[in-house]
């Protein structure tokens, strides 16, 4: 017969059994060290959870029981970021950095040039997002959005294990930071205390999990996913906080926004690690100058196999957090930190034509239309070709055979032409002088390399009857703004355009996850046969 438990002696075993389970979830996940079984942290927590079933009001919201159990949402609410959470400029090459170096050097007195440091860590392929802490407890998790304000997502972002509910107490963050030689902010700590943190990271998924996962859709009959960063943003944009937590998401912290006492940004590695996150501090580096964060980037890109994640390139920092926050931001992106990215991944194709489209400033874009092509994990029909200059100095023709990239993983583009498979029959690339839309001579300004139509009443500005061909077809999920969107990106030209659109041609835009890109393309499909009389309607025919 089972003993009967009192209220006092429930309240205790309780406390004692979470921060028995806290302790080895640290060490599983922060320390990548296994104390216990996972069976055995799985049985305690299920002595806990009857537990707590028994006495409700032991229940608190940093229990271990309470990763999972929130509610199907009918959408995520908006929360405003406490400080604007920016995106990162890329690099591509050496040469890149150094034009960066002289860029914020400018900026800066002699004495601030010749201190310049910078931090370096691996550039996480995975969803930025932002975590809140009140008084030591998770209130509030976070994504990126626009950058002033990201969808509410707390619920999801707590089923993910190496997200601590609670922070560490504050005696055993301060040991650590003293191990670290890290005194001052240790005394700053234990002065302040810990009343608002705001932490930010990657929520990304591990090679290992990623394959398990897709063994998993496999074996249900579901579509498998093309990657794990579309895995990963996918899982955090669930409705359903139970479908994240099968996703087996992790979550690496990288930047500290509240101020603790931190000078530099490889001391806001230590606070983090110290207050019970996971990082990546192993893998990072301080470096004295930019030679060395050559060093460390080439590293990587030869080694970025070995990592348990994917990784697109290196994020370098300046270290000094004074001149960080001196060299200001431009546009969306701060001054001092860039992202150093790998190579492009890259395929060939066809190149089979090349059509001109119109966007709402009138700015004329080639788009080439290819042979569809894989290109890290995505098909890809159409790319960027930019400008008239950008074709001449790449040289193709139409007939080519090019060499197709996608610019920071995501933006598809030609990157270059291979002559030497040249039959003779390719045909030169001939822009325009004309509107491809409504005739108009076209104007290029001085020091410009965009042509523009001017023609204020041109029918690709205005649209209208895009809109309402799209209309007639009933589209579902296809309205103005997306029209808008797949116009300007050159992925349509006209309404006949749409049915050819592929998941890869959607992925590269704003808040295109794999999911809605997929849901549209469906869309589009379902509706490939109308009716005659809609049909005539569309084509808007009286």
């Amino acid at each position: 017969m089972e003993k009967e438990i009192s209220r006092e002696e429930a309240k205790e075993r309780i406390e004692k059994l979470k921060k028995l389970i806290e302790k080895y979830r640290y060490s599983r996940h922060v320390l990548d060290k296994e104390l216990v079984p996972i069976e055995v942290e799985d049985s305690l927590k299920k002595e806990l959870f009857d537990l707590e079933q028994k006495f409700p009001e032991f229940i608190t919201p940093d229990s271990p029981t309470q990763r999972v159990g929130g509610k199907v949402l009918e959408k995520f609410e908006k929360t405003k970021h406490p400080v604007p959470m920016l995106s990162l400029n890329d690099a591509f090459s050496e040469k890149d950095m150094e034009d960066w170096l002289e860029r914020i050097s400018k900026l800066l007195t002699k004495e601030e040039v010749e201190k310049l440091d910078f931090f370096c860590e691996p550039k996480l392929d995975g969803l930025a997002i932002e975590l809140i802490y009140k008084d030591g407890i998770f209130k509030i998790g976070a994504t990126r959005g626009d950058g002033i304000y990201g969808e509410n997502v707390t619920e999801n972002l707590k089923t993910i294990e190496s997200i601590p509910l609670r922070l560490r107490d504050i005696e055993e963050v301060v040991a650590d930071l003293e191990k670290e030689g890290e005194k001052e902010i240790a005394e700053y700590i234990k002065k302040n205390g810990l009343k608002e943190v705001v932490v930010r990271g990657e929520a990304v998924i591990t090679k290992k999990n990623f394959e398990l996962v897709n063994e998993e859709q496999r074996k249900l009959g579901l579509p498998t996913f093309a990657n794990p960063r579309n895995l990963a943003a996918g899982s955090i944009r669930q409705l359903d906080p139970k479908i994240t937590a099968k996703r087996r998401l992790d979550v690496n912290a990288y930047d500290l926004i509240t101020y603790l006492g931190q000078k530099t940004h490889e001391q806001e590695h230590k606070i983090l690690h110290a207050l019970g996150f996971k990082t990546n501090n192993k893998y990072c580096k301080h470096c004295k100058n930019l030679q060395e964060v050559f060093e460390y980037r080439n590293y990587w890109l030869k080694n970025r196999e070995k990592l348990p994640y994917e990784i697109d390139g290196t994020v370098v920092q300046v270290n000094d957090n004074k001149i960080f926050e001196k060299l200001g931001v431009v546009g969306k992106a701060p001054r001092g930190a860039i992202a150093f990215k790998f190579p492009l991944k890259q395929a060939t194709t066809i190149l089979k034509d090349v059509r001109f489209q119109v966007g709402r400033t009138g700015a004329v874009t080639p788009v080439a239309i290819l042979e569809p092509v894989e290109v890290g994990g995505v098909t890809i029909t159409r790319a960027t070709l930019h400008n008239e200059d950008m074709i001449k100095k790449l040289g193709v023709k139409i007939g080519d055979t090019v060499v197709i990239g996608r610019a920071g993983d995501v933006i598809p583009e030609v990157v270059g032409a291979l002559p030497e498979l040249r039959t003779g029959k390719e045909r030169e690339i001939q822009f325009p002088r004309e509107c491809p839309v409504c005739g108009s001579k076209l104007e290029k300004p001085q020091g410009e390399v965009i042509w523009r139509c001017v023609n204020p009443k041109c029918p690709a500005k205005e649209r209208r009857y895009f809109y309402h061909f799209v209309k007639a077809f009933d589209i579902l999920g296809l309205g103005p703004k997306i029209i808008d969107r797949l116009l300007d990106e050159g992925l349509i030209e006209d309404p006949a355009d749409l049915f050819t659109l592929k998941e890869g041609d959607l992925l590269p835009l704003e808040r295109f996850a794999e999911k809605s890109a997929k849901n549209l393309v469906n869309a589009i499909q379902s509706r490939k046969e109308i009716s005659l009389a809609r049909f005539i309607y569309a084509l808007g025919i009286r």
